[in-house]
C-alpha cells in the first residue's frame, strides 16, 4: 500500500520544487504525471521551465483528463508517481464539462447560454461528476504500490472571481482539496518556500472539537 501525500500552496510558493525534492528523497525511480495542457506561448515557456528542472532519468506521463486509468496502469510499479498538478487536471475537466454544455445548448434560442443556466449545469451536473473523479483517484492513491505525490493549489485565498467559470473553479478546487487532503497520509501547505506539516496538528484539533459535540 502507497503512502499518499498532498502538497498544497500558492502561486509560486515553492510547492513544485518541495515535491520534486521530496519525489527525489526516496531514491527510487519516479513517474511524473503531468496534467498541463499547452494552449499558448506563456504555457509553453512554464512547461519547458518545469522540465529543464526534473531529472532527465524521470519518466513522464502526460496526461491531462484520466488520471484514474493511468494510476490504475501504473499500480504495480516500484518507485514513486509525482503528479502536478491537481488544479491545472480539475481545470481540464471543468472546461471538457463547458464545452459539453456548450454542444447540447440549443444555438438559436437566446436563453440557452445564459449565466444562470450554465451556472445551473456546472453546480448540478459538471462538479458532482468531478469530484466523484476525486474521491476515486484519492482513494486509488492509498491502495497502489508506488508512493504517490499530488500537487495542488490554493486559488480561493482572494477576492471572489468575477467570472462565472472562475467561480466555479474557485470552489471546486477548494472541494477537491479537501477530499484529497482527508484521504492523504500527509499534507503539506508550502509558503515562501517552507513546508508546514497540517496533518498532525489538524486531525488532533478536529478530533478534540468531535469529540466535545459528543
Amino acid at each position: 500500500m502507497s503512502q499518499f501525500t498532498l502538497i498544497t500552496g500558492g502561486a509560486r510558493s515553492g510547492k513544485s520544487t518541495f515535491a520534486e525534492r521530496l519525489a527525489a528523497h526516496a531514491k527510487r525511480p519516479v513517474i511524473y504525471i503531468a496534467t498541463a495542457q499547452i494552449w499558448d506561448g506563456e504555457m509553453a515557456i512554464r512547461v519547458k521551465k518545469h522540465q529543464e528542472q526534473r531529472p532527465s532519468s524521470w519518466r513522464l506521463i502526460e496526461e491531462p483528463l484520466n488520471i484514474h486509468d493511468t494510476l490504475t496502469h501504473l499500480k504495480d510499479e516500484e518507485g514513486v508517481i509525482l503528479l502536478d498538478c491537481v488544479t491545472l487536471w480539475l481545470t481540464n475537466l471543468l472546461l471538457a464539462g463547458e464545452a459539453r454544455y456548450a454542444e447540447q445548448s440549443n444555438p438559436a434560442d437566446p436563453s440557452a447560454s445564459s449565466d444562470r443556466q450554465l451556472s445551473s449545469y456546472i453546480y448540478n451536473y459538471v462538479e458532482p461528476e468531478i469530484l466523484a473523479k476525486v474521491n476515486e483517484i484519492s482513494q486509488l492513491a492509498q491502495e497502489i504500490k508506488p508512493k504517490v505525490i499530488f500537487v495542488t493549489n490554493e486559488v480561493g485565498q482572494g477576492i471572489v472571481p468575477e467570472n462565472l467559470l472562475a467561480r466555479a473553479y474557485r470552489d471546486l478546487a477548494g472541494r477537491s482539496n479537501q477530499i484529497l487532503a482527508r484521504q492523504a497520509d500527509s499534507v503539506y501547505m508550502v509558503v515562501a518556500g517552507y513546508p508546514i506539516d497540517l496533518k498532525p496538528s489538524g486531525v488532533k484539533l478536529l478530533n478534540s472539537l468531535f469529540e466535545s459535540e459528543l
